[in-house]
């Protein structure tokens, strides 16, 4: 990546070793610093933390989410609350990078490389914001993507198993995601998963459903989307969401807590903006209400095990598949969840990747064993659209895996594929068919 930097003569800036020319300063990082010592000329270079300084990133008070899953709905909410409470909060993530109200990149990775945050960062600053909110990936925190940044404020969501692809282990993951915690930076926890993690106990506060904590829910209901009594020290507060889910509570509760402490608004203005936050796009999005179908981009058995025991007041048809050239063992994991709610069962490609997709539906499979109505097809549109024709009055349709990604990936190649098109398309002809 090369950006604009004036300084002593420079008129670039690089994390690249390829992009080194004339005038163009070198970032050294610890992710580029092996290729930066093979160089036979190395050229001047600035850190991350003297970049920081220089362009006075420390204005901003900026967070950072992580947890397996969450991240984009916490981020997101904050940054709402925020909007609404009349600051100028930043946002970068997966969903794409935002100052203010205003959009200035699409959708990019979890957690982008240092030069790139810390260019947003910049950005943030030149649009008038005080706020950075980002979401951290375990690969970025084991990758050091995250160097020099100083947080305002780190929070948890929940570890429970994903990208083993690359760490390898559960105990490697929940190794690496506890290092953004070891420091004495301020902290929020979510105190009913806090056991998957290890931290500093200084500045650290905590919010919870079932567990004594800093932030507590007292009271909640999940008719009509969610209402929550809470309670943060003397004070008492309800908030109202259209959100539906016990995790989307979670989430809910992180962000309440994250800008009360931000802030240190009165928890009741906190509250009272709760209601504007919809949801993120692809994150139980209601594509249709009669019949109700909502698609959900949970892809761990986790993930399919809070969207599913949101909705088990109903009868359940789902649709979902599992990534290829990741973490295998999960498949049946997540197999076994759906046969545990699920009426109807529709067993599909995701993203297969460089992987056989029926090979992919075989390891789902196995863990769906002796389970009744469960149809298996490699074709995704078609898995969708069986479920669509075979939808009963009263029934949900929940599709996973993919939220509102608008492609599918098949041996290197992104495909134009939106879940919520192939339903609204469907619907549209059956409504003009009656």
């Amino acid at each position: 990546m090369k950006v604009t930097f004036s300084r002593n003569g420079f008129t670039a800036l690089t994390d690249d070793t390829g992009s080194i020319e004339k005038g163009v300063l070198f970032l050294l990082t610890s992710q580029n610093r092996k290729y930066y010592e093979l160089l036979a000329h190395k050229p001047e270079t600035i850190t991350p933390i003297e970049l920081i300084s220089y362009w006075r990133l420390d204005a901003l008070k900026t967070v950072g989410v992580t947890g397996t899953n969450g991240k984009t709905t916490v981020t997101a909410a904050i940054y709402s609350l925020l909007l609404d409470l009349g600051e100028k909060p930043a946002l970068q993530g997966t969903r794409g990078f935002f100052a203010g109200e205003e959009r200035l990149e699409e959708k990019a990775m979890t957690t982008p490389s240092i030069l790139e945050t810390l260019q947003h960062m910049k950005m943030a600053l030149d649009h008038g914001c005080n706020y950075f909110i980002m979401e951290v990936s375990s690969h970025a925190i084991d990758q050091k993507r995250i160097e020099g940044i100083t947080f305002a404020l780190k929070v948890h969501t929940n570890v429970t198993r994903d990208h083993l692809d690359y760490h390898g282990t559960v105990e490697e993951y929940r190794r690496v995601k506890s290092l953004f915690f070891e420091d004495e930076s301020p902290k929020l926890l979510n105190k009913d998963d806090i056991k998957h993690i290890t931290f500093n106990p200084k500045n650290a506060l905590t919010y919870g459903v079932d567990e004594p904590a800093t932030f507590k829910v007292q009271a909640f209901s999940m008719a009509y989307g969610l209402t929550a009594g809470i309670k943060y020290f003397e004070q008492e507060e309800t908030f109202h969401s259209p959100m539906v889910g016990l995790f989307n509570l979670f989430n809910l509760m992180a962000a309440v807590g994250a800008v009360t402490v931000l802030t240190d608004r009165p928890l009741a203005e906190v509250c009272e903006v709760v209601e504007h936050f919809g949801g993120v796009a692809g994150r139980m999005e209601v594509v249709s209400r009669d019949p109700l179908v909502i698609v959900d981009f949970a892809h761990t058995d986790d993930g399919m095990y809070q969207v599913l025991h949101a909705m088990k007041e109903r009868d359940i048809a789902v649709v979902f598949g599992a990534g290829g050239d990741r973490d295998r063992e999960k498949r049946p994991r997540m197999g076994a969840v759906a046969g545990r709610f699920a009426k109807k069962i529709y067993v599909t490609s995701d993203n297969p990747r460089s992987e056989v997709p029926e090979m992919i539906l075989e390891d789902i499979l196995a863990g769906l064993g002796g389970k009744e109505h469960v149809t298996a097809t490699p074709d995704r549109k078609l898995a969708i659209t069986m479920a669509l024709e075979a939808l009963e009055e009263n029934e949900v349709l929940l599709i996973l895996g993919k939220g509102d990604e608008t492609y599918q990936e098949i041996k290197g190649i992104k495909y134009p594929f939106d879940d919520r098109v192939i339903v609204r398309e469907y619907l549209d002809r059956d409504n003009k068919a009656q």
